[in-house]
């Protein structure tokens, strides 16, 4: 069944250092999301969230994660959360049903290998997904994570329009797509923060923002 609303769901992700718990029902949460990486610019911006003392929760492409293992592990390290985006980041429709599961199960095994954690949700490359592609993923014990909002950052590549974006397509349980591969991203990430902070936002993980029991493996978020 897919569910393309915000559940009463959560998920508490033991091998990551704890969040400062906000509950999300009594406050204004946002939570944003970063894909492709992770790359050259994700040790800046997991700097910049530190820094604010904000949590994130990035997307992971399993090739990537191969080519920069240190990178995934300090996203972990540092209390994100983390997601598959498959290896080769691939749109999922268009393959066959093994390719698809071979795509997803084995960025599971080079995220879990090089952090310590097997993720539970995944993000769909481009966004294309269907009923297919979630019931493979409910046979890899993955929820599906879409967004409320996307900045299309990497077309805009301007630091000054990809944070209108943000604070235009900012709202209280919104789920926010960007790129962490997107220089002009992490460059405008300080001052995004500071305004969404001063919003009133609590910028929180996905798992955080679904409260409850969840994500559930087979189940479409957003």
């Amino acid at each position: 069944m897919v569910i393309h609303a915000l559940l009463a769901a959560s998920l508490a992700f033991t091998s990551l250092p704890a969040q400062t718990a906000a509950d999300c029902s009594r406050v204004k949460c946002l939570a944003l999301t970063f894909d492709d990486g992770p790359g050259a610019h994700t040790p800046a911006l997991l700097k910049t969230f530190q820094k604010a003392g904000a949590k994130a929760t990035f997307f992971l492409v399993g090739k990537r994660v191969e080519e920069r293992p240190g990178g995934a592990r300090q996203i972990v390290k540092r209390g994100h959360a983390i997601g598959n985006h498959t290896y080769s980041h691939a749109s999922l429709p268009s393959h066959l049903d093994d390719e698809i599961l071979e795509e997803l199960k084995v960025t599971q095994e080079a995220i879990e290998q090089a952090t310590g954690v097997r993720p539970t949700m995944f993000r769909p490359p481009y966004g294309h997904t269907d009923e297919r592609v979630l019931g493979l993923a409910d046979e890899v014990g993955l929820a599906e994570i879409l967004w409320t909002g996307t900045t299309l950052d990497w077309q805009l590549r301007d630091a000054k329009k990809i944070k209108a974006a943000v604070l235009k397509l900012a709202k209280r349980d919104g789920v926010i797509l960007m790129h962490d591969v997107v220089p002009q991203t992490v460059k405008v990430m300080p001052a995004i923060l500071k305004e969404l902070k001063k919003q009133g936002y609590h910028l929180v993980t996905v798992p955080t923002l679904l409260r409850g029991k969840g994500p559930v493996a087979g189940v479409s978020y957003f």
